[in-house]
């Protein structure tokens, strides 16, 4: 039996500090699992230390001849942050996940050698019927513990359920008796809680109290986003060491990014797929994690990708330049600051968008009856489908499609089942749960009204989070705004820094690169290979604003709404065409995407554009046939069809590049069907200006 001045021992060698002691209910946990063989659920705050307990856990275990530890880790950076912490204990740890998967086989065969103490495998793993099967299945056995990281994403209550560990349990059920179980969080309240026991089953708790000493909080509501990188740009420099700076969207990462570097702060934006020109996403991401960790950059501006198990114990601030969606977020990432130093600064800044960001969020947070009824017809007319088949057979994107495959394949009875890349329809006879739905959905809007209301709580802020975590209230944080007093960082901004913002996000024109590929069978009445040419390929686009920006975006729609665009967009498109265009391959004329909907107000601001650029305007595109609005198409093989033979070019066209305008992008597919048939009509180089984007990003 492991004892407590053993599992010390093992503590201060990782910790290389010899008078280090257990924190409460640490060594509870440890021997809970290694005595016991418990199945536990560890709640406790962020930096408590929930890896030392399975680190330490696993190597009293395995020097008692247990076999490996299995630890399902959600994110990359949490994964890389658990191998350094097992290397210091001395725990052969290895992961299974996208970024090494040509070390897969090699990893797999020394755990089944027994040469690896902790196997860390992402959750997306679970979904491969072969890994389990081959793999999981073989050496279930001999597993000696089976950890569940941020065991929160198991619960459809969870701020963070992911699909993917609903599988979890289903694995659970195929491991031996007597083999202990640890899920560790610390961002669950009594309803999440009680939903991890319930699928469990027979689960100890070990809940500690989540107040955060180090943490000042303070929130100021600003809701124009100039206002915002203005604060930023005034009180950045002033906080001690270096941050994160939470956005909801990729696009406003890089914006807030692109404005705080041109204003001599060094920060990078930070997301699902960020990459650099030379390495892949993860890697990069990796590099950007190692430079905010080493102090390289003050701050990265970061999506939730960045949330979960990032460990930089001197992180000194956490801002959020838009609110998070529940009270739970928002703990989770202010939780990731002040970890080991006395003093942290997690400030809020909210604006007027996050409700209708969220609100998107909300809705497209679960498959619908339609999306769900389209998958399983098709399925049940045919002898299997595979996702791309799935795409040009059904009107819902890759990303839909994909998703609702995913929900239904952890349902059980699953109505589908999946053989090497197709899906098939079992006989299960399946409804979606619309009440089980509908009543997720009205919880994520009380945890949104939550939020709203701790915006302009009075109070103190700390116990405000304590509270909607059912967390113990003892006495008020003492340091939170509130509880002094007074305003920890200025609530105003210098009024020429408000104005310098707002003409940054005037001119925060943005490049779309050009597509290059075309679903195959999808342009039939067109002579354009699947694969673009070079010669037929369009320069990219351009694009003024995002629909309904702080910048131009909201003149555009109020324009297109009225009517005509007015002329002070003209002059910003003509400004952005002249510094991003290259003066050597400058157009010589300028034409214009038709539209039989609304048929003067597209070529009347060409007409305007080309007058102020002085070229001549040719309106030779002409639109030959009626077509379903894009937004209404939902994949590019649909989005092509829509598009097949809708458009010709008539006339003579001039010599020399061309300006292809219209008021909006989405897909992108009409300026590259349109550019094409100019380019085969002799035209040169097609550069493409759109006044604004209406794509999710």
């Amino acid at each position: 039996m492991a004892t407590r001045t053993s599992a010390l021992k093992l503590l201060r060698s990782s910790l290389q500090n010899e008078s280090a002691d257990f924190r409460e209910n640490q060594w509870e946990a440890i021997d809970l699992i290694v005595n016991k063989k418990k199945k536990l659920l560890v709640v406790e705050r962020t930096g408590w230390g929930k890896s030392s307990v399975y680190f330490i856990s696993t190597k009293i275990l395995r020097s008692q001849g247990s076999g490996p530890t299995v630890i399902i880790s959600p994110l990359l950076a949490l994964m890389r942050n658990q191998i350094e912490s097992a290397e210091r204990l001395g725990v052969r740890a290895e992961t299974i996940n996208t970024s090494n998967m040509d070390d897969w086989d090699q990893i797999k065969q020394a755990v089944i050698d027994d040469q690896v103490d902790a196997l860390l495998i992402s959750p997306e793993r679970l979904a491969n019927e072969k890994f389990v099967s081959t793999f999981l299945e073989q050496i279930a056995d001999r597993i000696g513990l089976f950890v569940v990281d941020e065991a929160h994403c198991i619960s459809d209550w969870g701020h963070d359920f992911r699909t993917d560990y609903r599988r979890i349990i289903n694995i659970l059920k195929m491991m031996p008796n007597g083999m202990p179980i640890l899920g560790t969080t610390a961002t669950a309240n009594d309803r999440v809680v009680d939903d991890i026991v319930g699928q469990l089953g027979e689960v100890e708790v070990i809940r500690g109290p989540l107040t955060r000493e180090s943490i000042s909080l303070q929130n100021i509501v600003m809701s124009d986003q100039s206002q915002r990188l203005a604060w930023l740009v005034e009180n950045i420099p002033n906080i001690p060491g270096s941050g994160i700076i939470y956005t909801l969207t990729k696009r406003d990462a890089r914006l807030v990014s692109k404005y705080l570097n041109e204003n001599g702060i060094h920060v990078a934006p930070y997301f699902a797929g960020a990459e650099d020109d030379e390495s892949t996403s993860d890697e990069h991401r990796e590099k950007l994690e190692s430079m905010l960790l080493g102090n390289g950059i003050k701050a990265l501006v970061s999506t939730s990708a960045l949330g979960m198990g990032y460990d930089k114990p001197d992180l000194g601030f956490v801002i959020h330049y838009q609110a998070p969606g529940s009270i739970i977020a928002y703990y989770q990432q202010v939780g990731r600051a002040g970890r080991n130093i006395d003093d942290a600064y997690c400030v809020l800044l909210s604006g007027k968008e996050d409700g209708d960001i969220h609100d998107y969020f909300r809705k497209s947070a679960f498959p619908s009856v339609h999306e769900v009824e389209l998958i399983l017809g098709e399925l049940e007319n045919s002898d299997g489908l595979s996702v791309p088949s799935l795409v040009e057979n059904i009107n819902l994107s890759k990303g839909q499609i994909e998703k609702v495959l995913k929900y239904l394949s952890v349902e059980d009875p699953s109505p589908i089942y999946k053989e090497r890349t197709k899906y098939l329809r079992t006989a299960v006879d399946y409804q979606l749960d619309t009440e089980k739905i509908n009543w997720l959905m009205q919880q994520k809007t009380v945890e949104w009204k939550e939020v709203k209301d701790y915006i302009w709580y009075g109070g103190c802020l700390m116990n405000y989070l304590q509270e909607v975590l059912n967390d113990e209230i003892i006495e008020p944080c003492g340091k939170c705004t509130n509880c002094l007093g007074e305003a920890i960082f200025p609530v105003e901004v210098n009024h020429r820094n408000i104005l310098n913002a707002s003409a940054f996000l005037k001119y925060s024109e943005f490049y779309v690169q050009p597509r290059k590929q075309i679903n195959k069978g999808a342009l039939k009445e067109y002579s354009i290979p699947s694969k673009i040419p070079a010669n037929l390929q369009s320069e990219g686009t351009w694009v003024l604003s995002k629909w309904g920006d702080a910048g131009w975006g909201h003149l555009v729609a109020e324009d297109k709404h009225n009517g005509v665009f007015r002329n002070e967009l003209v002059k910003a498109m003509e400004n952005m065409i002249i510094h991003k265009i290259d003066p050597s391959d400058f157009p010589a004329w300028v034409t214009c995407v038709p539209s039989k909907r609304h048929p003067e107000l597209v070529p009347d601001f060409a007409q305007r554009l080309a007058d102020s650029l002085r070229l001549p305007f040719y309106p030779c595109v002409k639109k030959i046939k009626d077509t379903n609005p894009q937004k209404e198409q939902q994949n590019s093989y649909f989005q092509c069809v829509n598009l097949d033979g809708a458009f010709t070019i008539e006339g003579e066209i001039p010599d020399g590049p061309v300006l292809l305008l219209d008021d909006a992008i989405d897909s992108g597919w009409t300026f590259t069907i349109i550019a094409a048939l100019l380019r085969l009509e002799g035209s040169g180089p097609v550069h493409a200006v759109a006044l604004t984007s209406t794509a999710v990003n």
